[in-house]
């Protein structure tokens, strides 16, 4: 089974990726590089205003982020410092313009100012909760655990409900399915092939064919016609199985992300008890 099966849930675990972005990226680097203690210089004087070199050394990491090339070059490293003098300078300018007062932009300097805090907050608390070997394998059993199962099908499609239940009929009498289907099913894909369907989950399956055929018992077929938006199925069910997960050390790095995140929820809603909301 494909790995991308297993982790529907962690793909949709991305709940805090709009105000919070957890330990473990380029904010990581960052950390690392505030261990070092280096003592800020001043790289530039703009009207007066000192830009230290922690500032740029924050700027340069926001325009170089994803990159996954060599560090900025010493030349890089000039032409990034220009832009920041100039975006110094238009700041200036506009302070002196009123604009901070202007509704719009107040609401994204507060909103800028809120998601840097949020940020900040949730990489203390993932430092403070370092997750264990043992949290990341209980995630991973419990992901395994929930994985739907999957199912061999063969089914006969049909217009009419009449025609299901004559067919139906016929197998009650001894007749081959993988005959009747090649002769009666108007499903294409499958009718040439006895109408074998393969492996499939029943996600991907429209509802009344899916509860149908978890519903059966292997080798047996649905006795009363299966009506869908596409017809009327006469279904037989071959197989079960569960699906194959991959090994745990090829998803690890997807599974820590989804735990981190999990911790980081739990955090939020602890805020939200003790706090005066009112909307």
């Amino acid at each position: 089974m494909r790995t991308s099966r297993f982790l529907f849930v962690l793909a949709a675990a991305g709940l805090l990726a709009a105000c919070t972005k957890p330990a473990g990226d380029d904010t990581k680097a960052a950390a690392g590089a505030g261990a070092e203690a280096k003592k800020a210089t001043v790289v530039a004087t703009v009207n007066g205003n000192k830009l230290s070199s922690e500032l740029f050394d924050t700027f340069v990491q926001a325009v170089t982020a994803g990159n996954t090339q060599e560090p900025p070059t010493d030349e890089q490293k000039a032409q990034m410092l220009d832009q920041l003098i100039n975006m110094t300078l238009a700041a200036q300018a506009a302070s002196k313009e009123g604009l901070e007062k202007d509704p719009k932009v107040a609401a994204r300097l507060e909103l800028l100012r809120t998601q840097i805090l949020a940020e900040a907050a949730s990489e203390k608390y993932v430092k403070a909760h370092p997750i264990s070997d043992s949290e990341l394998q209980a995630e991973y059993d419990a992901q395994v655990a929930g994985m739907p199962k999957e199912y061999k099908a063969r089914h006969i499609l049909v217009e009419k409900k009449e025609t299901a239940d004559s067919i139906i009929r016929e197998l009650q009498a001894g007749g081959d399915f993988s005959k009747l289907a090649t002769a009666e099913s108007k499903d294409p894909g499958s009718a040439k092939n006895g109408g074998d369907l393969g492996w499939f989950s029943a996600q991907t399956m429209v509802k009344p064919f899916a509860d149908a055929v978890a519903a059966l018992e292997k080798g047996k077929y649905t006795e009363t016609p299966v009506q869908s938006e596409f017809g009327f199925h006469v279904i037989l069910l071959d197989d079960v199985r569960s699906a194959e997960a991959p090994a745990f050390d090829q998803v690890k790095p997807q599974v820590e992300m989804f735990v981190q995140r999990k911790k980081l929820q739990e955090y939020l809603d602890s805020l939200r008890k003790t706090a005066n909301i009112q909307k």
